[in-house]
């Protein structure tokens, strides 16, 4: 990662803490998403993009079963049906 300083507006570095807080994601990751999703809304998006922002998932949320990678299709149907 490349370290670099922006200049904020009181009115957004308040509305940035408030949502790093309940968010509970640091200042810093929440500006790096915005800034993804404006350089996709600018160009056509690459491959590498792509990946970086699909790995960014990998690991992030919890299911509670450790066959998801293969069962993926049955358990949406479950939760479909209910």
């Amino acid at each position: 990662m490349v370290r670099t300083q922006i200049q904020l507006t009181d009115e957004q570095a308040s509305r940035l803490k408030e949502m790093a807080h309940e968010s509970n994601e640091s200042m810093a990751g929440i500006i790096r998403k915005a800034l993804d999703g404006f350089l996709l809304k600018q160009q056509p998006p690459n491959r590498r993009a792509l990946y970086r922002q699909a790995l960014g998932i990998i690991g992030k949320y919890k299911a509670g079963v450790h066959d998801v990678s293969i069962e993926h299709d049955r358990y949406l149907e479950e939760e479909f049906k209910s």
